[in-house]
């Protein structure tokens, strides 16, 4: 028994040592596996940085890059496309109006009711219509066929409240979110289908034409006034009830701004000068770039993997589409570098796309002490059962540095449109009140890039200047605009 009681000790002693050589190595392990956690997270951050001397640098390349493109036609990465839309509304405008929103694989059909200043949108109404996927990579015909249908068949509900004065024809504002090279107010030719559409008889025609044959096809008498682009309806709807609204930007899926232009500062515009003296611009700011932008190594290999690659810089790096999948590809790295999950990689991690940006602004909003969504998110989506508090406070690290990022450059960007209409400073003589419409549920849901894109918008003008600047929300720009836009170039604008 003495005997075996020894061999026990000796075995027992012989265990305690092998599970304490055990746990400091996996203690090494883990220090060696945090120590390059560490390094990964405070390179990328270094590689984000965006100092205030560096948004200063990318502002002025911002108003540099718009000067080039208002001068000729390819000078710039900024298209700087002019819209035709001389002539805002000012919340005059009175009658019925309607708006078509094209711009993915559903559409919608609107109408208001406008009653001045005094009762403004008095009544709205509109249809949600799905595109069958055949008609999306069919011929053109059928398509604008099945869209000139659901118009025709949304007109015939038309109540009694949304009368329309006898001998006038009705008026639409038609949101086509597509790539268009404009030709007038009303018409303009399709540059090539996104979002899943393919139709190539289609490429090269305008679209206007097309709809107006499928409206007389189906018999429905209705004039397109206006073909706009939703950058261009927020800050037509951010105009009609603020007449200091002087540019939109959309933060959403994607990225896009337009503003106020004095028709005298658009060298490529070689018509008759509008009365107003104004044009609206549309920038395509999406595709801005410039060497002062902050970029990593993930954002050239997530360029260089895109359907798009060189294309739309900016808009890699600060809109809704892509900030969810940059944190993928930094969380890989360190997966695959450091162990972060584990020993294995999870599967579902090397899924392009597969966390989503409203995953990550759920995952930034977390204020819990234990960080429980943080958990639940990454168990839901990259089906890891368990995460460390260390392990979310990283994932929290990073949310706030791509977050960060991408509000402050949209922050640089907004101060350049302002830079360039001289609006960045206060003059002592006048002060002009200067109101940026936004849209886009990046900027709606995201409370930390909002308020981050605000803030810093402040820091780039002083004390002084950011008193004349205010940032509003101008929500569903893509319709009432297109609708307000109607209103304000129509025909009956004298009998209103």
């Amino acid at each position: 028994m003495g005997k075996v009681a020894v061999g026990t000790t000796v075995v027992c002693t012989a265990a305690v040592c092998a599970v304490a050589v055990l746990v400091v190595r996996r203690r090494m392990q883990s220090s060696g596996k945090w120590g390059r956690v560490s390094a990964i997270l405070k390179a990328f951050e270094e590689d984000c940085a965006t100092p205030i001397s560096k948004l200063r640098q990318v502002a002025d390349a911002m108003a540099v890059e718009m000067h080039a493109g208002l001068a000729s036609d390819g000078g710039s990465k900024l298209k700087m496309l002019i819209s035709y839309v001389d002539n805002l509304p000012s919340g005059d405008e009175k009658g019925l109006f309607y708006a078509l929103d094209l711009g993915g694989t559903n559409f919608r059909v609107m109408r208001v009711l406008l009653g001045g200043k005094q009762d403004r949108v008095a009544k709205q109404e509109f249809e949600e219509v799905s595109i069958p996927p055949h008609l999306m990579t069919g011929g053109s015909d059928e398509l604008f066929n099945f869209i000139a249908e659901a118009l025709a068949k949304f007109v015939a509900t038309e109540g009694e409240d949304f009368h329309l004065p006898e001998g006038r024809q009705r008026e639409l504002g038609f949101t086509f979110s597509f790539p268009v090279r404009q030709t007038s107010l009303s018409s303009g030719s399709l540059i090539k289908w996104t979002k899943g559409f393919s139709i190539d008889e289609a490429v090269g025609e305008d679209v206007v034409g097309a709809l107006k044959k499928a409206m007389e096809r189906v018999g429905l008498d209705m004039r397109v006034a206006a073909l706009v682009n939703d950058t261009v309806g927020t800050l037509a709807g951010g105009r009609y009830y603020n007449p200091d609204v002087a540019a939109a930007v959309i933060l959403g899926t994607g990225t896009n701004a337009a503003y106020v232009e004095r028709a005298t500062a658009i060298p490529k515009w070689h018509g008759p000068l509008p009365k107003s003296g104004e044009m609206v611009i549309n920038m395509e700011w999406g595709n801005f770039r410039s060497s002062h932008l902050p970029l990593t190594e993930f954002d050239h290999t997530l360029d260089f993997e895109s359907l798009n690659p060189g294309e739309q810089i900016l808009e890699k790096i600060i809109s809704g589409m892509y900030l969810g999948e940059i944190l993928r590809r930094v969380l890989l790295k360190m997966a695959e570098e450091a162990a972060f999950f584990g020993d294995t990689v999870p599967s579902k991690l090397r899924i392009p796309f597969i966390i989503r940006t409203p995953h990550m602004s759920a995952m930034h909003n977390d204020t819990s002490p234990d960080l429980k969504i943080v958990g639940s998110k990454i168990k839901d989506i990259l089906e890891v059962p368990t995460t460390s508090l260390k392990m979310r406070k990283v994932v929290i690290s990073l949310c706030d540095i791509i977050a960060t990022r991408g509000a402050r450059l949209s922050a640089a960007g907004i101060y350049g449109i302002l830079k360039k209409l001289g609006r960045d400073t206060t003059s002592k003589e006048e002060v002009q009140k200067s109101v940026i419409a936004m849209d886009g549920g990046l900027f709606e849901h995201y409370k930390q890039f909002s308020e981050c894109m605000e803030s810093s918008l402040k820091e780039l003008l002083g004390d002084e200047a950011s008193g004349t600047i205010e940032v509003i929300h101008s929500n569903d720009g893509s319709g009432i605009g297109a609708a307000l836009l109607a209103a304000s170039h129509s025909l009956y604008l004298e009998e209103s």
